[in-house]
Formats: C-alpha cells, structure tokens, sequence
C-alpha cells in the first residue's frame, strides 16, 4: 500500500490517495453490532497508511475519487466504512460533514481523498 500526497503550497491544502481497494458496506458489517473480519483489518491499513493531518474545525467538504477494478461496483460501496474511519483517524464527527462530492474511475484500486473546510455560499 502507498499513500501519495500532493501539497500545493500557495493554496495550503493537500490531496491524499490511499492505493488500497475499498472496502464495501457488504463486506463491512455482520448484522448491525459486529464488524466483520475483513473491516477491522481494513481498518487497521487506513489507520498504518494514512498520513497525520490537520483536520479544520467545523463544518467540512470531502471530495473523494475512487478506483475500482469492476466496472459494475457502485460508486458508494465505499463511503461509509471509509469515512468512519477517517472521523476516528483524525477526530472529527461526520455530523460536521456538508458536502461530499465523488468521482469513479475504472483501473487500479485506490480511495483519493481532499477534506478542507465547508464554506458557506
């Protein structure tokens, strides 16, 4: 696994990519109290492979990309289990989350993540 980061120094924000093959809510949850195997290893990955960040206070906007081998995978399988494990990562509430935006691509597996701070319009 390998995380790469791309720091823009004028705009002071960082684009984060897990090269890691997301982990489904199917494949995340056994019924609704008991993660799953696969899930607490995946957890354990993200928490080894995710860089240290600086989370801004408040409300927050996330724009992920995501890359799945099979064209027929949903473009969300990976949302939930991912973004838990984020807010317990860097210790922010989903709550505070108010806009999400998502891209698919096709090709080798990996999650690209940008959390910056939510401005109001």
């Amino acid at each position: 696994m390998l995380i790469i980061a791309n720091i823009n120094k004028e705009f002071h924000y960082m684009i984060k990519k897990a090269l890691i093959k997301p982990l489904s809510v199917n494949r995340a949850w056994q019924g609704r109290r008991f993660k799953t195997d696969d899930y607490k290893q995946y957890e354990k990955e993200l928490f080894y492979i995710l860089p240290k960040l600086e989370i801004p206070k408040g409300k927050l906007k996330i724009d992920f990309v995501v890359s799945y081998k099979n064209k027929l995978s949903d473009i969300d399988n990976f949302l939930k289990p991912f973004i838990d494990i984020l807010q317990k990562k860097y210790g922010f509430n989903d709550r505070n989350i108010y806009e999400l935006s998502i891209k698919k691509e096709i090709g080798e597996e990996f999650i690209e993540f940008n959390i910056e701070k939510y401005e109001d319009i």
